[in-house]
């Protein structure tokens, strides 16, 4: 693992100190101990990785696509032939189980085989003219220089989700990684050199200051495009710094989701996609279930079996043999999962299980079931970003509908049933940018993962990944 443990900035195919020298801890979360010292950019240092990628622009959207393609799958052997090495780095920064992060590694590199077959697909029409002597043809074309800011819950897939099509397309890339979890962006910037990604190509500028840092990036004309992964609050201020230069966005924000489950259901495929929807990363996904939907007619056999699945669960450092629950990222997230617990208990809420830190110490909580949860307490309203399941009964398919949708969110939602019919309506009618019906985990190289309203909008994945970075020109053949 040292040797992919990279303590300085990746810029025009080379390692950088800040050039203030300064510096910040990576710590892992399962103890709280340093793992090591990282050099602490600026927007100097990120205005240099603007320069390097900028300067690599041209010879690389020039290239042939089956020359990038080839690139990005050098790039996609080499992070397979370290695999468990990087899986192991993310959990010792990040905190999920190893088994959750060997998950993580392997969808990331599909995305690099995904996107590098998408490279030689980026097609063009031809529209019949509307005069005569003419020919009409439009071509797509990278947009340009790409900015990416990346959270720390998936510190290696977020990043390959968003570098591996911008640089298919033809873009150059400036990653930011979130600060809690620097050093998994840095091995893959290690691993991309390794495969011959050409200089400036891909430049990471890890930093404790992220508003400097993003400030630089949404400042610089030559950035073309910003693609965000993060809190909507944060993705707005993006948004109005990013609104002088009419750069084009891609912001996949937070999320609420709906997990509905129906009468009519099968009720262990109901808990077990429960349990993999809610628990996964100690709950901390943006398109974890956040709110349990039941119908009353299994209310209670529900919650029973819930609670059963609950009880297996072993909290732990993520290295450690059994453990199916990590620690949560830091102190921050575990204040709010408190705070969210305790407002639902003060408003009427009741306990099944969990409900308290765990005698583990550190950031760990206790995988949690609240029944009886109601729209007036905070958890319906705000992403719980913990292992935190909060069930809410209801009694018909309109109440569920209308109770999904009463957010300002729209990222992902669930939905049980075996009434085909009722599988229909309800995906049709919930305002949400991915839906599963008898399915919980939805991520994959293969499909547009994304959300609508305030969860924002563009789409990572799937046959469109290529098209929010790049442009269409329109060209008028004239005198033919």
């Amino acid at each position: 693992m040292d040797a992919l443990i990279k303590t300085q900035a990746f810029i025009n195919g080379g390692w950088h100190t800040a050039k203030t020298g300064k510096s910040f801890a990576v710590s892992n979360p399962a103890d709280g101990k340093k793992i090591t010292d990282m050099t602490d950019c600026d927007a100097s240092d990120t205005t240099a990785a603007i320069d390097a990628a900028y300067a690599a622009l041209f010879t690389w959207k020039s290239a042939l696509p089956t020359v990038r393609a080839a690139a990005l799958r050098a790039w996609q052997k080499k992070i397979e032939e370290n695999a468990e090495t990087l899986a192991r780095l993310l959990t010792h920064e990040q905190g999920k189980p190893i088994t959750e992060a060997r998950g993580e590694i392997a969808g990331g590199a599909a995305m690099l085989g995904w996107a590098a077959e998408e490279a030689r697909r980026a097609y063009g029409e031809t529209i019949p003219a509307f005069k005569t002597g003419t020919r009409v043809i439009t071509t797509r074309e990278a947009i340009g220089v790409v900015a990416a800011i990346t959270p720390w819950n998936f510190p290696h897939s977020m990043i390959t989700r968003k570098v591996a099509p911008a640089l298919a397309a033809g873009c150059t890339v400036v990653l930011k990684p979130a600060e809690d979890t620097p050093l998994s962006a840095l091995a893959l910037a290690a691993l991309a050199h390794e495969a011959g990604i050409p200089k400036g190509v891909f430049n990471v500028v890890p930093t404790s200051n992220p508003k400097a840092v993003a400030r630089a990036l949404t400042d610089d004309a030559r950035v073309r495009k910003l693609s965000f992964t993060g809190s909507t609050e944060v993705g707005r201020l993006l948004m109005a710094q990013c609104a002088p230069n009419l750069k084009r966005l891609s912001l996949e924000l937070g999320g609420n989701a709906p997990f509905i489950v129906f009468d009519d259901a099968d009720l262990s495929a109901a808990v077990e996609g429960a349990m993999a929807s809610k628990f996964r990363n100690a709950g901390q996904t943006c398109v974890c279930a956040n709110r349990l939907y039941i119908q009353r007619g299994i209310y209670g056999r529900f919650i029973e079996a819930l609670n059963n699945a609950v009880a297996g669960l072993k909290l732990g450092a993520g290295d450690q043999k059994g453990v199916t629950t990590g620690p949560l990222i830091n102190h921050d997230g575990l204040q709010k999962v408190e705070d969210l617990v305790a407002d639902a208990l003060a408003k009427g809420a009741s306990l099944t299980c969990g409900g308290r830190k765990s005698a583990l110490g550190g950031t760990y909580y206790e995988p949690t079931i609240i029944r009886d949860a109601t729209p007036a307490m905070r958890l319906a309203s705000e992403e719980i970003f913990g292992p935190v399941a909060a069930i809410f009964p209801f009694d018909t398919e309109e109440d569920a509908l209308k109770l999904a949708n009463a957010t300002e969110h729209g990222l992902a939602a669930y939905v049980y049933t075996r009434d085909l019919g009722r599988a229909f309506r309800m995906s049709t009618g919930l305002e949400y940018g991915m839906v599963g019906v008898n399915e919980a985990l939805l991520a994959s190289e293969a499909v547009p993962f994304g959300g609508i309203k305030q969860s924002g909008f563009g789409r990572e994945g799937g046959p469109h990944s290529l098209d929010d970075y790049m442009a269409i020109k329109y060209t008028l053949f004239g005198g033919l």
